[in-house]
């Protein structure tokens, strides 16, 4: 029994010393004690975090576009302090864009003939005065005929009158024969005159007389523009009463909008406003309300209004869908506000460039609130009297673009 006891303590004895000892070793190697793909992971582990901390470091400097004030007055760079400013409502309606009604001819010949040329076809610039068509017309010849008459006439009563001045003056005619003569002269003379006038009319010229062959009707645009009409075929007869072209000058457009009834005591004739459209979304043109009906439609409870805007290469078509916004008077207390153009969008982000010296810009992101009149309410990130870059944004977003392709 004793041995048995003895034996079961030698056992406890050597399992404890055993773990104690086993403890011992793994405490004391420590990273030493590692395997060696244990270690190099944990090295890479550290390498990789490393760097990827100095990315975050690298990320987080902040990039300035330097620009000296002489290279900022070519580029078009302006700086200024930021300021408090009212900002007016805004009304935005949904419009179509049509030809300006006062801008469009509908051209036809003076007189009937043939058409034997067309100089022009739809989409074509056209000027003021220029031939469109030409027509042979057998009431032009006879008018032609009457000028060449009135011609011979007075170029004989000319010689006549001439001819009985010397008589006179040898006091071989009497004097009454000189009035008459110079009666027939000046009767000759208005008729002459008067067949100038119709050849005119029908758009011949007495300089266009001078060619020997026989001349043609030309059928001309009255005003510049486009052609957006063409029914002139060779070879067809035309008439005043048929139009045989379309031009519209384009260069000024009308928006049609319908105006809520609610919001007619904001609005009247004169009125500024800024219109937009799908197809351009950054262009923003300025018109003004040049009509505004006097009948509420009864279905839609809404008032007809037209707006005229001006088209700068012809952007605007007519059929287009238009967005009008008008702006309202400030009446709400000021409000810390910039242009909407000095805004840049940097990497999904609204981006003022901010300056202390004038010379080295930062980008600083900013929180915009209310719009009206171009102007953007900054609600964070601008503090008033910070100066920045009302214009030349774009510019100095693409110097920052290409200083951080040049890093990298």
């Amino acid at each position: 029994m004793r041995k048995k006891g003895i034996i079961i303590g030698i056992i406890l004895a050597l399992a404890l010393g055993g773990g104690f000892i086993y403890r011992f070793t793994h405490l004391t190697t420590g990273e030493e004690g590692k395997p060696a793909e244990q270690k190099e992971a944990g090295e890479g582990k550290e390498t990789n975090e490393a760097k990827k901390d100095g990315d975050e470091k690298k990320k987080d400097e902040i990039k300035t576009v330097k620009m000296a004030s002489d290279v900022q007055q070519k580029t078009g760079v302006i700086v200024a302090a930021a300021g408090m400013k009212r900002l007016g409502g805004m009304i935005t309606a949904t419009g179509k864009v049509e030809a300006n009604a006062d801008r469009i001819a509908h051209v036809s010949p003076r007189i009937s003939g043939k058409i034997v040329a067309v100089r022009v076809s739809l989409g074509d610039s056209v000027s003021a005065g220029q031939p469109l068509a030409t027509l042979d017309s057998v009431e032009l010849g006879e008018a032609l005929n009457r000028y060449h008459l009135s011609k011979t006439k007075l170029a004989l009563a000319q010689s006549n009158m001439d001819r009985i001045k010397t008589l006179v003056e040898k006091k071989i005619a009497a004097r009454k024969d000189i009035l008459l003569a110079e009666t027939d002269y000046k009767i000759a003379q208005t008729e002459l005159h008067t067949d100038e006038e119709r050849l005119s009319l029908y758009g011949v010229s007495v300089s266009d007389l001078k060619s020997d062959k026989k001349p043609l009707l030309p059928v001309r645009s009255p005003i510049g523009g486009i052609i957006t009409e063409k029914h002139a075929i060779v070879g067809e007869l035309a008439d005043p009463s048929k139009s045989l072209y379309t031009v519209a000058d384009l260069s000024s457009v009308w928006v049609l909008v319908d105006i809520n009834e609610k919001d007619l005591s904001k609005v009247h004739k004169g009125q500024a406003a800024i219109v937009s459209v799908g197809a351009f979304p950054d262009l923003k043109l300025k018109g003004r309300i040049t009509y505004l009906a006097d009948l509420v439609d009864e279905t839609t409870r809404t008032v007809k209004a037209r707006v005229e805007v001006a088209n700068p290469g012809r952007k605007l078509k007519p059929e287009m869908f238009a967005t009008v916004e008008l702006t309202l008077p400030a009446t709400a207390p000021p409000v810390l506000a910039v242009p909407e153009d000095a805004i840049q969008d940097l990497e999904g982000k609204k981006t003022l460039f901010v300056t202390k010296d004038g010379t080295e810009f930062t980008p600083r992101v900013v929180e915009s609130g209310l719009a009206s009149g171009g102007m953007v309410e900054i609600t964070a990130g601008l503090k008033e009297g910070e100066r920045y870059a009302v214009k030349g944004g774009f510019l100095l977003k693409s110097e920052l673009k290409k200083g951080e392709l040049g890093e990298e």
